[in-house]
């Protein structure tokens, strides 16, 4: 079986198509092509409130050149989820029809707190039964889960992102985020432990060289952050080998995962390297499972 996603966020743009294969009793996720653009959607968005005719024209192609790659793949289902920036463009709506239109393409436009449930579908796999503050920055938004005993207890989508902070627009207050969090403490017994999604991240846990497993200190997040101030733009770029849409949003981003953790009083995070479309692969296997049962 093969199943393809397409995540559609505020920095960049993400089409992925795995091979599914039941072997021994379990699911076993290959991806076999895997594209990332980078069309910051969240510049023209945060600043203008819609997407604008530039934008919107190299999106169109991008949207066809991934239609082409789904049939090239012949994959039996797909699944697009577009998040904040397109959740609060004033013409997004108009740009997804013309997309139904023209290419037969269905974009789902996810709230944040659907965009924190899906991405949970490929988190709880890696969570045991202690106390988990799941924590995804995007462009536009962060989402929080709070996790006790492997069951979900809380969620929250807060309009705070590494582009909005590049950009300087509108975000809401650490103290939103400190209430919200202080809020929940009645659920939380002993150590709370952060778990970190999204590309940012998993950089940062690549330059901090962390030995134990997929575990990272505050300390040790702190350290990197601060290393990687020390470098210019052009550096990032050419030393560090990141691409030019990290090389300005990976500090901004890792200040949200730092100030959370302070926030909350965690100490550690897992970075077990999944995200949204992660979780898209999941539910579109589910629907796939649920299809085939009713054939039966």
């Amino acid at each position: 079986m093969k199943l393809a996603v397409i995540d559609i966020g505020s920095n960049a743009i993400r089409f992925q198509v795995s091979s599914i294969t039941d072997y021994q009793d379990e699911f076993v996720f290959k991806r076999i092509e895997y594209v990332r653009f980078p069309l910051r959607l969240g510049h023209d968005v945060f600043n203008y409130q819609e997407i604008g005719a530039e934008s919107e024209a190299k999106f169109l192609k991008l949207m066809h050149a991934y239609k082409l790659l789904l049939e090239l793949y012949e994959v039996d289902d797909y699944m697009i989820c577009a998040t904040s920036a397109m959740r609060e463009a004033r013409n997004a709506e108009k740009i997804v029809r013309k997309v139904y239109d023209t290419l037969g393409l269905k974009i789902e436009i996810i709230e944040g707190e659907k965009e924190a449930e899906i991405i949970s579908q490929a988190i709880v796999s890696h969570l045991d039964d202690r106390n988990f503050l799941h924590i995804d920055v995007g462009g536009g938004s962060t989402e929080l889960n709070l996790y006790v005993d492997r069951r979900k207890v809380a969620i929250h989508s807060f309009k705070m992102g590494s582009v909005r902070r590049l950009e300087n627009t509108k975000n809401v207050t650490w103290e939103e985020i400190e209430s919200w969090i202080d809020s929940k403490q009645r659920f939380i017994k002993g150590e709370l432990i952060a778990v970190g999604t999204g590309g940012n991240i998993n950089k940062i846990f690549e330059f901090a060289r962390v030995k134990d497993g997929n575990m990272v200190s505050l300390a040790e997040i702190e350290r990197t952050k601060r290393l990687l101030a020390s470098y210019s733009q052009t550096e990032m770029r050419m030393e560090l080998k990141l691409n030019d849409d990290r090389a300005d949003v990976i500090i901004p981003a890792t200040e949200i995962y730092a100030e959370v953790m302070k926030i909350a009083g965690a100490k550690r995070m897992l970075v077990p390297d999944v995200g949204l479309k992660d979780g898209m692969l999941k539910l579109l296997l589910e629907k796939q499972l649920a299809k085939n049962k009713l054939k039966k």
